[in-house]
């Protein structure tokens, strides 16, 4: 038998895998335009420069770009009144080409997130962050007209890389209204015993031990070592975290929040980072994107 030191865990490769998925969508865009005349429309507002958010939403629209998805550009100033930017909003509801609608976050301080979330149309809510959507994905036999795209990630690559979730121990790491809640509630419905380790549980380490599927998303630096993973065990990390690197160009490169080079000598399946779960996240935007279409045009 190969010693601990010899093993190597799988990698789950969510660039290919997120390839895969835009090739299938490419192709059911394509059906919809030449039985009906019509392609999905996504809207991606922006407020403000911020670099980071800019370099997202370029990545956003030429992902559309390369699937036939028609992409609407409302580029808006740091700036503006909350009320111009919640009748942008309704402008793009009441727009029949537009199936998805995506705000950018974060917003400028002066504006109240909730609120702008809020006035999306349940219908073009292709982030699954409505509060209705959230809430039916918290309750048993109801389902969401979308689930948020990076939790849906997650679990893509889990299934796309035949790991079964019914009945194993799931543990969540980090707690946020994007990542670690949307996906527990999402191990749930897929029969996983779920716990979310947060900043006041007093032992993480004890819970992660005991897990057959690990998420991370807590956004800090490797924190999950590699003795903290259950041999053989799933190892999805959703963080991306920038860590000083002279070697590189930048000064910096990207870590996730597990230390990656311990845990895939323990885990059975691990994601890297990058180009694990942030390749799903824009796969998984598209693919709701093409599902509100596909609910108006089938119709």
């Amino acid at each position: 038998m190969a010693s601990q030191s010899d093993h190597k865990a799988t990698i789950i490769d969510g660039k290919a895998i997120a390839q895969t998925i835009r090739s299938e969508i490419a192709d059911e865009t394509r059906h919809l335009s030449q039985k009906y005349g019509k392609v999905p429309g996504l809207a991606v507002v922006i407020v403000g420069n911020r670099k980071d958010s800019q370099s997202y939403v370029i990545m956003k629209r030429k992902a559309c770009a390369e699937v036939g998805i028609k992409s609407f550009d409302v580029n808006l100033p740091e700036e503006i009144p909350e009320s111009e930017l919640i009748s942008k909003v309704h402008e793009l509801n009441a727009n029949p080409d537009v199936h998805g609608i995506l705000v950018q976050l974060p917003l400028p301080k002066h504006i109240n997130e909730e609120k702008v979330l809020g006035e999306i149309s349940l219908e073009k809510d292709v982030d699954g962050f409505h509060p209705m959507n959230i809430g039916k994905l918290a309750m048993k036999g109801r389902e969401p007209l979308f689930q948020p795209c990076t939790p849906k990630g997650c679990l893509e690559l889990l299934s796309r890389s035949g790991v079964s979730i019914k009945g194993k121990n799931a543990v969540v790491v980090g707690r946020s209204n994007i990542v670690g809640l949307p996906v527990s509630l999402l191990l749930l419905k897929a029969d996983a015993t779920v716990s979310i380790v947060h900043s006041r549980t007093p032992d993480p380490e004890r819970l992660v031990r005991e897990a057959d599927i690990v998420i991370a998303a807590a956004g800090q630096a490797r924190m999950v070592k590699g003795s903290w993973i259950k041999p053989g065990a799933a190892v999805i990390d959703v963080g991306t975290n920038a860590v000083d690197d002279p070697r590189k160009k930048s000064g910096y490169r990207l870590v996730g929040d597990v230390d990656f080079e311990e845990a895939s000598k323990v885990a059975g399946w691990i994601t890297p980072v990058p180009g694990g779960v942030g390749p799903m996240t824009v796969a998984m935007l598209l693919r709701n994107t093409l599902d509100g279409a596909k609910r108006v045009i089938e119709k």
